[in-house]
């Protein structure tokens, strides 16, 4: 009912920037949340930052806090994630998630198919 399309990923040297983009389209008036992860080959999908829908607060795991940037254009129902100082452990395929406030879940249940981040050395 929700469908998420990550875009802008790519291959940049350690200490580059790369902005993601992500758009959102369906049934989206009732959004909850919109939000980043990422994850690694081998390892466990991880929080990244989001924002809740309503209020705007975003959210962001305190180790990229410094580096990384959350923002939302709430009219086109997108959201960004502006990635600066990119290290080599940034490498990961990021993935779009939204809580859709469809499911009366609490928890994000639509994904995007995710966008390739890879940080050279």
């Amino acid at each position: 009912q929700v469908q998420l399309v990550e875009s802008g990923g790519g291959l940049v040297q350690a200490g580059g920037s790369l902005r993601l983009s992500c758009a959102a389209s369906g049934r989206t008036s009732s959004l909850v949340a919109m939000g980043w992860f990422r994850q690694v080959p081998g390892k466990e999908r991880r929080f990244v930052a989001a924002v809740n829908w309503s209020s705007g607060k975003i959210y962001y795991t305190d180790s990229l806090k410094g580096r990384f940037t959350f923002s939302r254009d709430r009219a086109q129902n997108m959201v960004f994630l502006q990635m600066n100082s990119l290290e080599p452990e940034d490498t990961a395929v990021y993935y779009c998630a939204a809580d859709t406030g469809i499911n009366w879940t609490r928890d994000y249940d639509a994904w995007g198919q995710g966008t390739q981040v890879t940080v050279s050395s």
